[in-house]
């Protein structure tokens, strides 16, 4: 997620293997807040159930998106409660 300026790292790798390691390396603090938001928008609107690999593997492709990609979006006739739309 390109925020468009300098800010604060994270402290540690927040995810196993390369993909945590390219997290690290190039996400922001700030950033990794708004995936988390985000991804417990997608937990509970999908009722993703963690530990099934197919939830697992669609969160990992999400992230991917979100932060590296053009974005994940919500489901289909998501309403955000804090913006009315």
């Amino acid at each position: 997620m390109l925020l468009g300026r300098e800010a604060e790292g994270l402290d540690r790798v927040p995810y196993p293997g390369e993909l945590g390691q390219r997290i690290y390396d190039n996400v922001s603090k700030e950033a990794w807040q708004r995936w988390l938001a985000h991804q417990t928008m997608l937990i509970n609107e999908y009722r993703l159930v963690l530990f099934e690999p197919k939830a697992r593997q669609f969160l990992t492709g999400e992230m991917e998106k979100f932060l590296f990609g053009g974005g994940s979006k919500p489901p289909e006739g998501y309403i955000d409660p804090a913006s009315g739309h």
